[in-house]
């Protein structure tokens, strides 16, 4: 059974940074496309950072370009979201997904989902 763990959300002041980090265990982590997701209160879960099994192709929600970094360490089948420059708008709950697709962007195109980490960014 596929798990996806998610940590290093929490509170952080406007400007300031974080990195979101996802173990995934129970599959084979080289051959998934990774994804970060986020839902803030009332709105829908919306696409924010993927890359792809081979790590050549990252791919962002315009909100977060230039700001966001995902990355993948096949060895210790984690993937990162670095968050920098963030602000009260970024504050959500932040799922990462695993696809077995080789990139993917839309939600129906992830196989496993973590339960969340939430990150609130105050102003």
């Amino acid at each position: 059974q596929v798990q996806l763990v998610e940590s290093g959300g929490g509170l952080v002041q406007a400007g300031g940074s974080l990195r979101l980090s996802c173990a995934v265990s129970g599959g084979t982590f080289s051959s998934y496309a990774l994804g970060w997701f986020r839902q803030a209160p009332g709105e829908r879960r919306a696409f924010v950072a993927t890359i792809s099994v081979s790590g050549r192709t990252t791919i962002y929600e315009e909100a977060v370009k230039g700001r966001s970094t995902i990355s993948r360490d096949n060895a210790k089948e984690t993937v990162y979201l670095q968050m920098n420059s963030l602000e009260p708008e970024d504050t959500a709950v932040y799922y990462c997904a695993a696809s077995t697709r080789t990139v993917a962007i839309r939600s129906e195109e992830y196989d496993y989902w973590g339960q969340g980490t939430q990150v609130t960014v105050s102003s």
